[in-house]
């Protein structure tokens, strides 16, 4: 047996360990992707083989949570690819304007950018107080940094322009004040959201929405696990809800593709037929 061919055992009982230690499923995600994460933790924990890492895994719990900081991706931004949210403002509000209340399911929120940035969407067009956002997240990490909503003061510029390019009504410097060495986002947006744990390769629809927005998810998943959790957003959403992926994202090769329609050609916004 080749090295790689060890290496690829190996990653595999990782994986099934983790899934029967942990109950996170991680043996559908992409593999060239996975590899390169775990080869990140074997440097950081330094541990000479992925059996070893495997070892440690099953034996140090705290040491899984760290390790979660590898195998889930943690890159956002507020307002990224802000044509997303520009869209969002004009074209998919006066759809949830319609609405008595208005659910929104936020997965994969990461440390909570997309969600905050939703808010502020709501906010601007008076929505926000008959909305309720769900954030989730497989990282209980991220998710305690989420809730907090302290973003270092480097990243307000990206931020503010971002805001703008997305149709921003106000001043980015209206949503949060200086505080514990970082920019602390004004409570008014922390109040529409719940920050939960929800895994899309391993859990079910949990409730009724309007929009439900996923980007830069699916990327990460093989083919069998993205099909399994586009049924699972598909199925959470109500009558002529809305669907929104990432921008390297798309239904057009899905099993899923014929029970929706693209509302913005270019901006990965979808409407459920």
């Amino acid at each position: 047996m080749t090295d790689r061919s060890v290496r690829d055992v190996e990653l595999g009982l990782l994986l099934d360990a983790i899934y029967l230690r942990y109950h996170h499923d991680f043996r559908s995600y992409a593999q060239a992707s996975l590899k390169r994460r775990v080869g990140s933790a074997l440097l950081h924990f330094k541990c000479e083989t992925v059996s070893r890492l495997q070892e440690r895994v099953l034996g140090e719990p705290k040491l899984f949570t760290e390790l979660l900081r590898f195998l889930t991706v943690q890159v956002s931004d507020m307002f990224r690819d802000p044509l997303y949210y520009r869209t969002l403002r004009e074209s998919v509000v006066p759809y949830l304007e319609t609405y008595a209340s208005v659910k929104i399911w936020a997965a994969g929120c990461s440390t909570g950018e997309e969600a905050y940035s939703l808010a502020i969407v709501l906010y601007e067009e008076g929505l926000l107080d008959r909305a309720l956002i769900y954030a989730t997240d497989i990282n209980p990490e991220s998710l305690r940094s989420a809730e907090e909503g302290v973003y270092q003061t480097e990243r307000i510029t990206k931020f503010t322009e971002n805001y703008r390019l997305a149709g921003g009504r106000a001043s980015f410097g209206d949503y949060y004040s200086a505080a514990y060495g970082g920019a602390v986002l004004d409570r008014r947006l922390k109040k529409a959201i719940v920050f939960s744990d929800h895994s899309l390769a391993t859990d079910s629809v949990f409730a009724e929405m309007q929009l439900v927005s996923c980007r830069n998810v699916l990327i990460y998943f093989d083919k069998t696990l993205q099909e399994r959790a586009l049924g699972v957003l598909g199925d959470s959403l109500c009558r002529k809800g809305f669907l929104g992926l990432g921008s390297k994202e798309t239904l057009r090769f899905s099993q899923h593709a014929a029970e929706f329609t693209e509302l913005v050609p270019g901006a990965r916004i979808y409407q459920k037929i």
